[in-house]
């Protein structure tokens, strides 16, 4: 989840690299540092976020032409100026900066040790450079490439690696085991980056690295390699993230900007998606009709925001297509003994494609002959790779941690993606199709108009600001909505919440509601509507603070909340979305307030890359 950078051109790379970091510091901000190849190897480092890299760089520059950079989520060894990358040999004169987790790093450190290394952190990383630089004394006649190759091949995990080494001036190395990695392309210069993000501007051409492969990276050109030697030949590809895309223009957040950017993804979709009668997916979705008639069964995968994205989808295939669908958290899927047979299709969902669990989940799942679909944000990620099919959600960039559009478009993905499928199946009419496709028009600006609902969100706030516990109910489809709206106060705000399906309340969770507990009913009308009446005036019987969230014109739920929150009458199928900013706006404000950084949340990374 560690952001990684490398750079080789004519620029002062220590510009060049922090730019890039900070592109990528939604990936972890525990602590980071820089190190520059120039007469030797500088390096700076330090705990805490870029901005102390920033003034430590101030007070001791440091200027070159190549170097490497790193910003982290600790995994391994606490936060501390020891453990943050870049680290280097015994000699100083190879350095590297590492994404992933070496898991076989206890046994090599015990070894490593036993020959006389000497280890100046608690990290896995720290392993690496020490074996690169015991194998390179050990083959030092065969050159440093072949010691940097048989020192990945004795590690076991996930890794994406930059390495450096002072022998050699004019070349970066670049590899790749499980962690994301891109190698952008400019004007006789070359960065190397976690992420796409960190290429805007410099380069507008880009390579992905795939697993197992090794690049020697100058300012000629790029040389891959896999983990034999063997060389292998792939071209460089458009960059299509524009530089507006990754700044907050105007805007304090990027959460904030990326909330209210929900109605231009969304009308974007609906044009690119629908075309009269025609349902159009992407040129990168293979499935033929007659593999989409014979699955029985849809087992839907993912984590976090994701699975509860899922958890919507499910409804829409089990009522659209009619197949029983399941939806499963990655991380125990995984570990489970499902029994799924080959007509099973597994969908994964993953913004960003590298999700480590989920991944791992598509792999157990092609190895037990199932078919598999990706529903992603991002070009050419692993999951875009390795799964038989993919639909995008073409959400652009996200740059906020705690995910607000990518959420929105994977649901109505999942919606287009239902409807193709019933549509194939027979299970949906011309007539329910033109009605949903027209339905469909007013989202965008159904979507505006609850965004004016912010100030009003605002002032419920900061009413709530100071509260310690917050329960989020739902029913039916909202039910899904109760969990994202509590996961996004507490990734956000460091507040305790839990959503809970309303009915559910009676077996337990109603001995929580007291007079300082805000309770979040969602409550449009809906099929559902008047049990989750019922529901809310069980919690108002016990004190409950409540805040409700409404259908335009329903005028009984102020007998039973202290605010309602009002969105225009929506379709059923479409509450979710329309219910979506409301809770991110809540969680947003309150944050705010009580003064966390909403855009890298403590503790958290916007790609889990590692298990």
């Amino acid at each position: 989840m560690c952001g990684i950078v490398g750079y080789i051109g004519e620029r002062n790379v220590s510009n060049v690299v922090m730019v890039g970091l900070e592109r990528l510091e939604y990936r972890g901000y525990d602590s980071c540092g820089i190190a520059v190849l120039n007469d030797g190897i500088k390096i700076r480092k330090t705990a805490g976020r870029l901005q102390r890299l920033k003034e430590i760089l101030l007070q001791s520059p440091v200027e070159g032409k190549l170097g490497i950079g790193h910003t982290r989520w600790a995994t391994h060894g606490q936060v501390s100026d020891e453990n943050a990358h870049p680290f280097t040999d015994c000699t100083g004169r190879i350095a590297l900066v590492h994404n992933g987790i070496i898991e076989n790093y206890r046994e090599l450190r015990r070894q490593l040790e036993t020959k006389g290394h000497r280890f100046q952190s608690a990290t896995d990383t720290e392993v690496i450079v020490h074996l690169i630089e015991d194998l390179a004394i050990r083959t030092q006649e065969k050159g440093f490439f072949t010691a940097l190759r048989r020192a990945v091949g004795e590690l076991r995990g996930a890794f994406a690696l930059v390495v450096i080494n002072a022998g050699e001036p004019d070349r970066l190395y670049a590899v790749k085991m499980g962690s994301p990695l891109v190698i952008g392309r400019g004007q006789k210069e070359y960065i190397i980056a976690s992420d796409a993000p960190a290429l805007v501007g410099l380069a507008r051409r880009m390579l992905v690295m795939q697993d197992r492969e090794i690049a020697v990276v100058s300012r000629r050109g790029v040389e891959l390699r896999d983990f034999a030697g063997r060389e292998v030949s792939r071209q460089f590809t458009p960059i299509e993230i524009k530089p507006r895309q990754i700044s907050k223009g105007r805007y304090p957040h990027f959460m904030r900007k990326e909330i209210f950017e929900q109605p231009s993804v969304l009308s974007a979709n609906i044009s690119r998606r629908f075309r009269d009668d025609t349902i159009m997916l992407d040129p990168e979705f293979l499935f033929y009709p007659d593999l989409i008639e014979r699955i029985n069964r849809i087992v839907i995968q993912a984590c976090g925001t994701s699975y509860h994205a899922g958890l919507v989808g499910r409804a829409y295939f089990e009522k659209l297509c009619r197949i029983p669908t399941s939806v499963e958290i990655s991380s125990e899927l995984r570990t489970s003994e499902y029994l799924y047979e080959n007509e099973t299709l597994m969908i994964a969902v993953s913004q960003s494609g590298e999700t480590a669990d989920t991944l791992a989940a598509l792999r157990e799942a092609q190895a037990r002959g199932m078919k598999t679909l990706g529903i992603l944000n991002v070009y050419r990620s692993s999951i875009a790779r390795e799964a038989d099919s993919t639909v995008y959600i073409h959400a652009g960039p996200e740059i906020g941690v705690a995910s607000t559009k990518a959420y929105t478009a994977q649901i109505f993905t999942l919606l287009t993606l239902a409807l193709y499928f019933g549509r194939v199946r027979r299970t949906l009419s011309d007539q329910q199709l033109r009605k949903i496709r027209d339905e469909l028009q007013h989202l965008p600006g159904l979507v505006q108009k609850i965004l004016t609902l912010d100030r009003r969100i605002k002032e419920v706030a900061t009413r709530l600001a100071g509260a310690h516990d917050f329960i989020f109910l739902g029913r039916g489809i909202n039910y899904p909505s109760a969990l994202e709206g509590a996961l996004k106060l507490k990734e956000i705000a460091y507040v305790h919440a839990t959503g809970y399906p309303a009915g559910e309340m009676k077996h337990g969770p109603i001995s929580l509601i007291d007079e300082n507990v805000p309770v979040i009913g969602i409550a449009p009308r809906d099929s559902v509507y008047e049990k989750m009446l019922s529901n809310l005036a069980e919690a108002r019987a016990r004190h409950g603070r409540i805040i409700a969230i409404g259908t335009d014109g329903d005028w009984s739920l102020n007998e039973l909340a202290e605010t309602v929150l009002y969105i225009p009458e929506t379709p059923e199928y479409l509450s979710p979305i329309a219910v979506a900013p409301v809770l991110q706006l809540l969680a947003y404000h309150i944050a705010v307030l009580r003064g966390c950084d909403v855009d890298k949340p403590r503790n958290l990374a916007k790609s889990v890359t590692v298990e």
